[in-house]
């Protein structure tokens, strides 16, 4: 009898159909490719996980980093939905940070030729001489306009003072006493006519420029939120802005309801006395010596639908989606994380840029309103100071295309960020421009805000409906034969593309791509795998055997070792440390398409295979072991037979299937525990067994 061998053709394709798809493997789960001279590349079991940290965080992970202190201690920071924590020889600290916010009444002081301004709070909250406090409703008192972020100092019962600075930390000096005053801006409308007057004294505006309103406010049939441009200046008390339809009724309201708007973030560590904006207070090292108090304010403990995270030296970088930028000082294990009160106040993302060190935000404001597409950057060394100056080298730019930013990072050489139409280049030439953006692509937008990342030099992305990598020749596409599994069942809502995760592993030259599809309610179920020495595609998802295959945030090899991964059990995971997954069998699996072991009219008949694999790891126990099920039929429409499974292990020399067909297709499956297998080439004998 004839014998015949099964060569498997490397990468998954679910395009082509099983018949079509002869000698290749149409469907996986937890497998992985490794490169073949001969072959091209041969399938093996993937690399198992162990928890790496013992318990679950508490909230579905977000994101993950890990740096290194100055004394060789190695962090994770791990962004979750509901907390901000670090990891550190397994142990966690919370450093959420914490924010109150309150409506009290007006009650400001201000002395002539003084910068000083005491507030009294009469809404109980406590606040300490770290806090930072973000005044959100404009008050004019004194000559003065107060908005923004100011740090809290002098603190008493109820009282404490600010220092009011311009934007770019120069002291703003009172031209009048006022004790127990203030007023925030008052709206008139008249009926039928789109424009409001505002009046806020001494308001410093001119035509053109933009007013923000952070506190909703209804006043006349029209509601008054974001920023409007300045259409006439009356007086310097009086201003007018066109709302976006006309007025019901003449009416005026105060913004707030006449009160002023604190939120105030619990920072901790000292600021330098007078500083405003805190200039200066920070380097690298964290706040100098000696232990930092700890905040004695009751703020509530923020929450994040995600995070962008880094680190400035060994001070860990932390930025909640649509909020401010916080830092966190392992010299002095700050209890929670500590607002930045130069930065901008709202962000939806942020990393920390080469070659020169600054914080580069995206999706930033001026005003308090988000800009989707403006970056904002801090000077060199000093993320204090966000204001660009002749004297230093912050500032911003906004992109000209697109409806927002949806992820940027450091690239090989360059930052890099992409619209939801293209990408773009952010390289850096100093001053006076400091950074050139340049257009790279166009119709190649990103389609989530965590869907790019970088692996040897080359920078990888998902689109809205294909993939891209940016490399020496440019963009190109990445051909992609499971498309079908990724895009005709991918939840396409929102808020459901927003956590697709891209997640590189240079150990094996591999890249994932996490995502949420139709049936799985919107989170995150099912990964693609893309092998780049290759070029080749594998898959999987969450099952009942392994339901937590899937990553809701992943690291690349780091300081702390191999990639780390968090599921949406809230555990955090440190991958090809175990054949296992978290000590449990990983159930892994391949299926071919039909191998044609027929043609025209003749049947076939399989009577005996031979199976040819490596057992288990290099000078290891060869122990594994493995299941075959043939799947016959004779039509590619038909249903096919199943044959098996069968039990093979290092011992088994043949296997009888004893089956006749025209197509076969085969699928390799195990789940045993501390069991590693390759597969070879399967051979198996067969004759002719009749016509049709």
């Amino acid at each position: 009898m004839p014998h015949a061998s099964v060569k498997l053709v490397p990468g998954v394709d679910q395009n082509k159909t099983p018949a079509l798809n002869e000698a290749g493997i149409s469907t996986s789960q937890l497998v992985r490719f490794i490169p073949d001279r001969t072959l091209g590349g041969l399938i093996q079991k993937l690399g198992g996980w162990q928890k790496y940290y013992n318990s679950p965080i508490g909230s579905i992970v977000r994101c993950l980093w890990a740096w290194e202190d100055t004394n060789s201690n190695s962090y994770l920071g791990v962004g979750a939905e509901e907390s901000l924590d670090v990891i550190k020889d397994n142990g966690l600290t919370d450093i959420t940070p914490q924010q109150t916010t309150v409506n009290p009444t007006l009650d400001f002081t201000t002395t002539a030729g003084s910068n000083q301004i005491v507030i009294v709070d009469d809404s109980g909250t406590l606040v300490d001489s770290f806090d930072v406090v973000y005044i959100k409703t404009q008050v004019s008192v004194g000559g003065l306009v107060l908005f923004g972020l100011y740090q809290c100092t002098g603190v008493g019962t109820n009282t404490y003072s600010i220092y009011a600075t311009n934007v770019i930390g120069d002291p703003e000096y009172a031209s009048s006493s006022v004790t127990s005053g203030g007023a925030v801006p008052e709206f008139d409308t008249t009926s039928g006519s789109p424009f409001v007057d505002v009046t806020l004294a001494d308001h410093g505006y001119s035509v053109g420029d933009t007013f923000p309103v952070l506190v909703s406010t209804s006043v006349g049939g029209v509601t008054l939120y974001g920023n409007y441009t300045v259409i006439s200046v009356t007086s310097s008390s009086v201003f007018v802005i066109r709302a976006a339809n006309s007025a019901t009724s003449t009416a005026n309201a105060f913004m707030n309801g006449g009160d002023v708007r604190f939120e105030y973030w619990n920072n901790v560590g000292p600021l330098p006395p007078n500083s405003g904006y805190g200039t200066g207070g920070y380097g690298e090292g964290g706040y100098g010596a000696g232990p930092a108090p700890s905040p004695s304010g009751s703020g509530t403990p923020i929450t994040a639908v995600d995070w962008s995270l880094d680190n400035w030296g060994e001070i860990f970088i932390a930025n909640p989606f649509g909020g401010p930028i916080f830092q966190w000082s392992p010299s002095v294990n700050d209890p929670v994380a500590s607002i930045i009160p130069g930065a901008p106040v709202a962000n939806n993302g942020m990393f920390v840029a080469m070659p020169q060190r600054q914080i580069i935000a995206y999706g930033s404001t001026f005003t308090g309103i988000i800009d989707p597409l403006l970056i904002r950057w801090c000077d060199v060394n000093n993320y204090d100071v966000w204001y660009g100056t002749v004297s230093n080298q912050a500032g911003s730019y906004r992109i000209p295309k697109g409806s927002k930013i949806v992820q940027a990072i450091q690239g090989p050489q360059q930052g890099l960020l992409w619209t939801d139409l293209g990408v773009w280049a952010m390289q850096y030439v100093g001053p006076p421009y400091v950074y050139q953006f340049n257009e790279l692509g166009n119709g190649c937008g990103l389609i989530g805000r965590k869907a790019a990342g970088s692996m040897n030099g080359v920078v990888y992305w998902m689109g809205q409906s294909q993939f891209f990598k940016l490399s020496a020749a440019g963009v190109e596409p990445i051909r992609c034969p499971i498309w079908d599994v990724v895009f005709q069942d991918l939840d396409t809502s929102p808020e459901a593309l927003d956590k697709i995760r891209f997640g590189a592993n240079s150990r094996f030259g591999e890249l994932r791509w996490e995502f949420p599809t139709n049936s799985n309610g919107g989170e995150i179920s099912h990964y693609i795998k893309y092998n780049v020495l290759l070029d080749q595609w594998d898959y999987g998802q969450d099952t009942a055997n392994n339901p937590y295959v899937a990553r809701t945030a992943w690291i690349n090899e780091s300081v702390l070792g191999p990639p780390i991964g968090a599921a949406v059990n809230e555990f955090i995971y440190q991958h090809e440390t175990s054949p296992d997954a978290d000590g449990d069998a990983m159930y892994s699996s391949f299926q071919t398409g039909y191998f044609v072991i027929a043609e025209a009219d003749l049947k076939m008949f399989v009577d005996q295979v031979w199976p040819d694999m490596k057992w288990g790891y290099f000078g290891g126990t060869q122990n594994a072991n493995v299941n075959l099920t043939f799947y016959v039929t004779d039509y590619a429409g038909q249903s096919p037979t199943a044959y098996g499974p069968y039990t093979m292990t290092q011992a088994t020399e043949f296997i009888t299937p004893r089956f006749r067909g025209r197509l076969t297709s085969i699928k390799l499956e195990s789940s045993d525990t501390g069991t590693f297998w390759r597969i070879g080439n399967i051979r198996y004998r067969f004759q002719p067994d009749g016509k049709f």
